[in-house]
């Protein structure tokens, strides 16, 4: 069964969804957002999701402690579990993700992955930016990114 809930944060409002006993989905509404099939509903899990969420947007919080169902293609899990190895308040490339999952000419590849990243904030892709060392993509918004990433205290 699947379940989830919504929330107002300072980044906007939050879907976050449960499956499996894990967190599988977390991401913004948008106008054009697609709501779960599951049950609307608040479970301990998905709450203590949105706790962490909140703790680590003001500033409380540098880890979660969540049990992630992360699913896609072989090319994304490898990505998003590399995304999972940046510390809080570093950045790495599109191109540095490439080369440490082994495939150094992907940096589009991963930028698509990191696109398409189920798990926002608690899979930072929002730490990851252009060659150029500019920010580039986020599907939460350009702007989410840049806050979170002054959050962290990121110096571009």
């Amino acid at each position: 069964m699947e379940y989830w809930n919504t929330y107002k944060t300072k980044i906007g409002t939050l879907i976050i969804t449960q499956k499996e006993n894990k967190i599988s989905r977390i991401e913004t509404v948008k106008s054009n957002s697609e709501y779960p099939k599951g049950e609307k509903v608040e479970t301990k899990l998905i709450k203590k999701a949105y706790e962490q969420i909140s703790e680590y947007l003001e500033g409380k919080r540098k880890e979660f402690t969540l049990p992630l169902l992360i699913k896609g293609t072989k090319f994304q899990e490898k990505v998003w579990k590399a995304l999972l190895e940046i510390p809080y308040g570093e950045i790495r490339t599109y191109g540095e993700i490439a080369k440490q999952i082994g495939n150094e000419k992907a940096s589009r590849a991963v930028g698509g992955a990191s696109h398409n990243n189920p798990i926002m904030i608690v899979v930072p892709c929002h730490r990851v930016i252009g060659s150029n060392k500019k920010i580039v993509g986020y599907a939460g918004g350009i702007e989410v990114k840049e806050n979170l990433l002054k959050l962290e205290q990121v110096i571009l």
